[in-house]
């Protein structure tokens, strides 16, 4: 299964979000799929949800903020049905995050790993931890700290 592994995940990140080809989600994902990933600002896991639609709708979702984000698998290991892969996430911020701060312009690059289940030839499951802090410093969301002293 390691080699079969490899390439559906690789797959994901490269036929899905780089080329936005998102008739592969029906192929890669399993109807019946776990997500435990938590968007950025978001407070809750989806859960249980309908595999291919769910990642057609954070591709789109993902798009509508960084038009040219490019996602790059630097490594993929797989053991048994888990899978996990460490991707740079590159992209230029040119839409509202998450539908509400306005578009910064900035450029921001940074890592995520991703850990899948997978059974009967599909993805089934998603776990994930992003580098956010990095990236919102580097879209200029947040200030690092050590900045100007406050006067009151």
């Amino acid at each position: 299964m390691s080699a079969e592994a490899h390439e559906l995940v690789r797959r994901q990140f490269e036929e899905v979000f780089n080329h936005q080809n998102l008739g592969v989600c029906d192929e890669i994902f399993a109807r019946e799929y776990i997500e435990h990933a938590v968007a950025p600002f978001g407070d809750s896991e989806p859960g249980a949800v309908d595999g291919p639609d769910h990642m057609r709708s954070v591709v789109t979702w993902l798009r509508s903020q960084f038009p040219d984000m490019h996602m790059a698998a630097e490594a993929i290991v797989a053991e048994d049905d888990l899978v996990a892969v460490l991707v740079r996430s590159e992209g230029t911020n040119t839409g509202r995050l998450n539908g509400v701060v306005p578009p910064t312009g900035k450029r921001f690059s940074s890592r995520q790993s991703h850990w899948y289940r997978i059974a009967d030839g599909r993805l089934v499951e998603h776990w994930a931890s992003r580098e956010d802090l990095p990236a919102m410093l580097q879209l200029g969301l947040i200030s690092p700290p050590g900045g100007p002293p406050h006067t009151d």
